[in-house]
C-alpha cells in the first residue's frame, strides 16, 4: 500500500473508532508497518489540517474528529511541482501565504517517492518571485475583503498625493502585472483602483460593508478572468 493511500485509509480508521479511539500498537498490526512508521503518518495528518486527537494512559490512543476524513492524494511529480512553481511565482498575490501553506500540506501526504521525485524536480525549476507587500498590508486587505468590512489605507497616487482612504473591498484584481485592491471609496465616493505596492499602511475596521458589488466595478481587463477551481 502507498503512503498517500495508507494516510486516507488510516484517516478513515481513525474516523470509524470515534471517541473510543485506536492505540498505535493496534493500527501498526492493521497495516502492517511499525508503530514508528504509524507515528509518523499519524503526524502527516496532523500537519495537513485533519483534527487528530490523542489521549495517554490506559485505555488511550488516537482518532479523528466525528464527520471528518482526509481525501487521498494522487499527483505526479510534475503536478506538484506544478503547484509550487505557480504559488511562488505569485507571491505577491491575495492569500499567496495560505497558499504556500496548502501546497505543504499536500507534499506531506504524498507517498515518499512522489515526494522525493518531486523535491528533485523543484530543483530543476527557477522562479523570480515578486517582491509582496508587507505581512500586516497583506493581511488587512485579505481579512477585509473575506470579512466585507471597511478597511483605512494610507495611499500614495502615482502623482504623488498621499492621502486616508476608508474603502469598502469588492475585488482584488490583477493586470498589467501588479495586483489592485478594487473598491468603493468613502473619501471620493466612487469605485476605485489602489496598486497594493502603493498602500503605505492598512488596517480592518469594525464597520460592515454597505453591499457594493463586482459588477459596479465594470468591464473587466481583456484577459482578466475570476479565479477558478476547475475548468
Amino acid at each position: 500500500m502507498k503512503r498517500a493511500e495508507r494516510l486516507h485509509a488510516l484517516s478513515e480508521t481513525l474516523r470509524r473508532s470515534g471517541a473510543r479511539g485506536v492505540s498505535a500498537a493496534r493500527l501498526a498490526r492493521e497495516f502492517e508497518v511499525s508503530v514508528r512508521t504509524i507515528k509518523r503518518d499519524l503526524d502527516a495528518l496532523d500537519r495537513s489540517g485533519a483534527p487528530v486527537w490523542s489521549r495517554t494512559g490506559p485505555g488511550g490512543g488516537y482518532g479523528l474528529a466525528a464527520g471528518v476524513s482526509l481525501p487521498p492524494v494522487s499527483l505526479s511529480p510534475a503536478q506538484a511541482v506544478a503547484l509550487m512553481a505557480a504559488v511562488s511565482a505569485a507571491s505577491d498575490a491575495p492569500y499567496a501565504d495560505l497558499a504556500a501553506a496548502g501546497v505543504r500540506k499536500i507534499f506531506d501526504v504524498l507517498d515518499p517517492t512522489t515526494r522525493s521525485r518531486a523535491t528533485e524536480l523543484a530543483g530543476r525549476v527557477w522562479v523570480d518571485a515578486p517582491t509582496a507587500p508587507s505581512r500586516a498590508i497583506r493581511s488587512a486587505l485579505e481579512s477585509a475583503m473575506a470579512e466585507q468590512r471597511v478597511v483605512r489605507i494610507r495611499y500614495t497616487a502615482e502623482g504623488g498625493e498621499t492621502t486616508a482612504r476608508d474603502v469598502e473591498p469588492v475585488l482584488f484584481a490583477s493586470t498589467g502585472g501588479r495586483w489592485y485592491l478594487i473598491g468603493w471609496c468613502r473619501l471620493r465616493d466612487a469605485m476605485r483602483w489602489f496598486r497594493v505596492s502603493r498602500i503605505e499602511r492598512a488596517s480592518v475596521t469594525t464597520r460592515p460593508c454597505s453591499g457594493h458589488t463586482v459588477a459596479e466595478v465594470g468591464t473587466p481587463p481583456e484577459h482578466a478572468r475570476p479565479v477558478h477551481t476547475a475548468e
